[in-house]
């Protein structure tokens, strides 16, 4: 056995019960999975290294568990502590995820051709984690009736990426909405890094801006005062900001609403709102993040808040997933996140393919309909979960509402 091979296997024990001993069990087993894959790979591969870059698996290994080790005591990291540690750890155990055939390969005595493909990708998967290009959307929402089937509307970026957005046909109106979604404060996702983004967001001088959840990490979720930080350049639109919760959001919730409070951002929990806008009356209807009972609950909450009469009715739904239990014609839009794009596909080269759109029939990215209802899933503003973005990049966005004359 290697002395790589030993010494990881040290680390990874220490780090492990370091986790139990901090965190608890369930975020030890969260820990054993995770690095016993990646350590798993990582000494399959060892031996592809030449000879004289062999300290540099070293150097990632030890970044791997120190940055593992440093999450039983979570916190929000300075910008020195992410580019010499959380970065090169990030990509590496990205890396050896998606090495996991070719240390098959290696294991069993077969040459890994290309062993070095899947570092090559990763590294442009943190290239993309770390950069969002401003994009401009256009939703129509007179469309025709889609039929009872949810199905994809459009998937073509180039044209979501226009510097401008085409002149509204005669006699339609449009409403400019800034959507933020799933910022995940943390790594990839710096308190100057979001408060950029919504200075940005000022700028455009939107009729909206909503929030449709997950605003923290395990690093985020226990700093006071973070989230108002990152949020400050929205209270220069006092009255246009509306929120709803997203599933991280039920681990930190009174810090998420103190922060949104602080900014002057209205959360809606399982209630509405009207506000008037440029392009008319708009009611908000803002839903809780449920994970049982989503169809009843959903149901309930309709009735409670009626559709109100000429205006135009909008849902945050965090998870696009829930849309199918929304009761037709409860809204003519639903603005969601939480898939992040589907993480992983090929949305960066203009195609619609994504990881979660292969195995699941969860949303994962654009405009869908179903009847004359539409669903907008937003590719999200950060990320979380599997380390890196790749192929599907973050989103930060003007959305265009093409609505009807009348």
């Amino acid at each position: 056995m290697s002395t790589f091979t030993l010494a990881s296997l040290g680390a990874f024990a220490l780090v492990v019960l370091s986790a139990a001993l901090s965190r608890g069990v369930v975020f030890a087993i969260f820990a054993a999975i995770l690095l016993g894959v990646h350590t798993a790979v990582a000494t399959a591969l060892f031996g592809q290294v030449p000879e004289n870059l062999s300290f540099v698996p070293y150097a990632l290994q030890a970044a791997v568990y120190l940055h593992f080790a440093s999450l039983t005591r979570p916190r929000m990291r300075p910008w020195w502590y992410r580019a010499l540690i959380t970065y090169p750890a990030l990509w590496f155990v990205s890396a050896t995820f998606l090495a996991f055939p070719w240390a098959i390969a290696a294991a069993l005595g077969a040459r890994p051709y290309l062993w070095w493909l899947p570092f090559a990708l990763a590294l442009l998967g943190l290239l993309e984690s770390l950069w969002t290009r401003p994009e401009r959307v256009t939703l129509p929402l007179a469309g025709a009736d889609a039929g009872r089937s949810l199905r994809r509307v459009e998937h073509e970026l180039s044209r979501q990426r226009q510097a401008e957005a085409p002149r509204a046909p005669d006699g339609a109106r449009r409403l400019r909405i800034v959507q933020i979604t799933d910022p995940h404060l943390g790594p990839f996702m710096s308190a100057r890094r979001l408060h950029a983004i919504c200075e940005r967001a000022v700028a455009a001088d939107p009729d909206l801006v909503l929030l449709t959840g997950d605003f923290f990490t395990m690093e985020s979720s226990s700093t006071p005062g973070l989230l108002a930080r990152s949020l400050a350049p929205l209270r220069a639109l006092e009255g246009r900001v509306f929120a709803c919760f997203g599933n991280h959001d039920h681990e930190a919730p009174s810090f998420v609403r103190a922060g949104l409070d602080e900014v002057g951002a209205r959360l809606l929990v399982d209630e509405a709102a009207v506000v008037e806008t440029s392009a008319g009356p708009v009611q908000l209807l803002g839903f809780d993040f449920a994970w049982r009972d989503r169809a009843a609950r959903m149901k309930e909450v309709c009735a409670r808040a009626p559709r109100l009469a000429g205006a135009l009715r909008l849902a945050l739904l965090h998870d696009p997933g829930a849309f199918r239990h929304l009761p037709e014609g409860q809204a003519d839009l639903v603005l969601s996140g939480h898939t992040h794009g589907g993480h992983v596909g090929l949305v960066s080269l203009g195609l619609p393919w994504t990881f979660i759109g292969a195995v699941s029939s969860v949303p994962d990215f654009g405009l869908w309909a179903r009847g004359r209802d539409r669903l907008y899933v937003h590719r999200g503003t950060g990320h979380y979960g599997y380390p890196l973005r790749l192929g599907v990049p973050a989103e930060e966005s003007v959305l265009e509402l093409e609505l009807p004359a009348a």
